[in-house]
């Protein structure tokens, strides 16, 4: 028995080995139901002023208030919107423009230095600038979204493309390749499942400018809504936004991994 349980411990430890479906759902739905847990008994006990932190019962009713009689359905719509809206806008620059880099040192060598330093620059300082140059509509919010992710994406993808083994261009060159068929036909369809990954990581990054932006100068979306809580003490009300953030966060971070699942199934391990 102490064999077997020894070796039970050794297979869940395994360093790098894949856990199963069951193992993976059963760990995620534990941890979520620990973090209820104590979030309840700390509201409940008076470790935590309730005012500050309400206790969870109390923020899911809110959130069926919100939805049932406030129309927060609409500004949860409004904000999806725009964070779609931006990070496609940030896709259809970032990725062609980072494999091109990853793919050609002289091209790496002119926008680099300029990609580079843009990346530094705080997104949220460019907030006063963009409402003097769009006012308080859409625009000011997807800039805002689209500057705080393009460049890091950029980055990203022209790593991911660099990384590619150099092998296989070498092999293609040699067999004859031209520049645009070794791009397309080698260069592409190598690095696209690296670049799915950094989309997916960069999606997360949308849905924090996302609440930055709304709360400057909006009137709707998730990030209004807190605001408008924020004024009247309704910590209740804000957790509610943050736990639908989060929410669709997830949700969005699941729907890309299983689109990288269906594209690239040849990647996935055999259990």
């Amino acid at each position: 028995m102490p064999e077997i349980n020894s070796l039970k411990k050794k297979r869940l430890f395994a360093v790098r080995k894949p856990v199963s479906r069951y193992q993976a759902i059963i760990s995620a739905v534990i941890v979520w139901i620990v973090f209820f847990v104590l979030w309840y008994v700390t509201t409940h006990v008076g470790i935590v002023n309730k005012l500050l932190v309400p206790a969870p019962e109390k923020v899911f009713g809110s959130l069926y208030d919100l939805l049932a009689e406030q129309g927060f359905i609409i500004d949860i719509g409004i904000s999806i919107s725009r964070v779609l809206v931006s990070f496609i806008m940030a896709c259809i620059v970032a990725v062609p423009l980072g494999i091109l880099m990853g793919a050609f040192p002289a091209i790496e060598a002119f926008l680099s230095p300029f990609v580079s330093a843009w990346r530094y620059l705080p997104a949220p300082s460019f907030i006063p600038i963009l409402l003097m140059w769009f006012g308080t509509g859409e625009a000011p919010k997807l800039a805002l979204m689209f500057m705080g992710v393009v460049f890091f994406l950029i980055t990203l993808v022209m790593d991911a493309t660099k990384n590619i083994r150099s092998e296989l261009i070498e092999t293609a060159l040699t067999l004859g390749s031209n520049r645009r068929i070794t791009l397309f036909n080698v260069v592409l369809p190598a690095v696209l499942p690296d670049v799915f990954v950094a989309m997916r990581q960069m999606l997360a990054m949308v849905w924090t400018y996302l609440v930055i932006a709304e709360i400057v100068a909006s009137t709707t979306g998730i990030g209004a809504m807190m605001m408008r809580a924020r004024r009247f003490l309704n910590t209740d009300d804000i957790l509610a936004g943050i736990l639908v953030i989060g929410i669709l966060g997830l949700s969005f971070d699941l729907l890309f991994s299983r689109l990288h699942l269906r594209l690239f199934p040849y990647l996935q391990e055999k259990h």
